[in-house]
């Protein structure tokens, strides 16, 4: 096992983690200063990252669990970082979409698509490398 790619794997989750706990710390402040205990509250900028929130809980998990099953499957670590920083950044451009009502709308699909081309390009390899090894 190669032990670097595996910290750099661990590196990636993390990093996705702190985006998350970032729209965590914003939805929680939204929260006390608008005295929403639940749901939105009709509230447009707590309803807004509230979606976004919930659009990183959709989609860093299955990637980070393909990132793992990548890694373990002997992904060279230069790999697991060009897969992990594009994710991360895509994640953190489409994160900063939604923590403002006037944020422009490109970050929104500039930080998907660039999420969205990891996602992607990780799934076909796993894909293509499980059946390769299913057959050889």
């Amino acid at each position: 096992m190669n032990e670097t790619a595996l910290a750099a794997a661990g590196l990636y989750a993390a990093l996705n983690m702190a985006v998350l706990m970032w729209l965590t710390k914003v939805t929680g402040d939204i929260r006390r200063k608008e005295k929403i205990l639940l749901g939105d509250g009709g509230n447009k900028l707590l309803a807004r990252v509230m979606r976004g929130h919930a659009n990183g809980i959709e989609n860093v998990p299955m990637f980070l669990i393909m990132l793992l099953a990548a890694t373990l499957i002997g992904m060279p670590t230069i790999a697991v970082h060009v897969f992990g920083i594009v994710f991360t950044i895509g994640r953190a451009i489409h994160a900063s979409y939604f923590i403002s009502l006037d944020a422009p709308f490109r970050n929104r699909i500039i930080g998907f698509g660039i999420a969205f081309l990891a996602q992607a390009a990780l799934t076909v390899g796993l894909i293509v490398h499980g059946l390769w090894r299913l057959v050889a």
